[in-house]
């Protein structure tokens, strides 16, 4: 990648293993971070090698804790401070996507929070995936480069080559993800509807369509404490199904996801490595999208168009 202005790439703490990855894919080195500790839990994080004048790429998911966005945030700060000449934030999953709107009285719209404090610390691009809903990118004032971990699904799914393959949203909220990956593949389309109580725990759930003789594949963003795609599968087998897979961009996997699945009717559970992923589990299947972030990062930095990551 021989140009003019150097770019250098570079890593929060937690997001270490999948920036090591890009870089591989890229042929580059990861830059040079250190961040220094205080004893109260206040941290502060400096470039051990010169970014002046560099197009600057900072990788870091904002899964909990929020140490992780306050790393990014000190990160995009100190990379302005020390004249790099862009800095893009590739932020693989970006958290708080949940609260993108005001759904009761007097709450936040988190989502928009963080893209203004992003905005605030300085960052000129945003490099993310599989955002919880397409609008946020709107609540950015710079470009936003939104990927799709369907360029790695995709494939996957005809590598199963299954026989009447049904797709399904595990709510009515997922309906359009779904139904993208649905008219691509050129297959059926189910839906569950869901009631919920309370944030996560479902009081009532029913499949629209028939899955009867099916072989399902379940199309999610975030698997969080896992209630709804597991009690979705259970369904999808009680209501005549032949399996039940899943495939969610984001393993958030709070207790007891892990454990919900294990018990679950699901034969496998497809996700990517936007967030480590570590605990064991037998139907647990990790994608890697560094290679995808990789020629991303490469496209935008010799100004190349980046719709061919795009299959739906």
């Amino acid at each position: 990648m021989n140009h003019l202005v150097p770019f250098k790439v570079f890593s929060g703490t937690n997001s270490r293993y999948l920036a090591e990855k890009i870089c591989q894919s890229i042929g580059c080195e990861l830059g040079q971070m250190n961040i220094q500790y205080f004893a109260d839990g206040e941290f502060s994080v400096s470039f051990e090698e010169s970014v002046r004048g560099c197009h600057v790429y900072l990788v870091q998911s904002t899964f909990p804790n929020s140490d992780n966005l306050m790393e990014l945030l000190l990160m995009v700060d100190a990379a302005k401070r020390a004249s790099a000449k862009t800095v893009s934030a590739v932020i693989p999953y970006f958290g708080w996507g949940r609260q993108d709107r005001k759904d009761k009285p007097r709450v936040s719209i988190g989502a928009k929070l963080i893209a203004d404090m992003l905005g605030v610390a300085g960052i000129d691009r945003l490099i993310t995936m599989d955002l919880h809903a397409d609008q946020i990118q709107g609540f950015f004032n710079v470009p936003v480069d939104h990927l799709y971990a369907s360029t790695i699904f995709i494939p996957y799914i005809k590598s199963l080559n299954p026989e009447n393959l049904i797709i399904a949203a595990p709510d009515v909220g997922g309906s359009k993800r779904a139904s993208s990956y649905s008219k691509y593949l050129g297959v059926p389309m189910v839906v569950c509807y869901k009631s919920r109580k309370k944030a996560n725990e479902i009081d009532f759930m029913k499949i629209i369509g028939d899955v009867e003789g099916a072989n399902v594949i379940l199309i999610d963003d975030i698997v969080d404490t896992g209630g709804t795609i597991t009690k979705a599968a259970d369904l999808m087998i009680k209501e005549g199904a032949n399996s039940v897979r899943a495939l969610a961009s984001h393993a958030v996997m709070s207790d007891p996801a892990g454990e919900r699945i294990e018990k679950s009717a699901l034969s496998e559970i497809i996700m990517t490595d936007s967030i480590p992923y570590k605990k064991h589990n037998s139907k647990v299947k990790i994608l890697s999208i560094a290679e995808m972030f990789g020629d991303t990062i490469s496209r935008v930095y010799n100004n190349e168009s980046i719709s061919s990551q795009y299959l739906i």
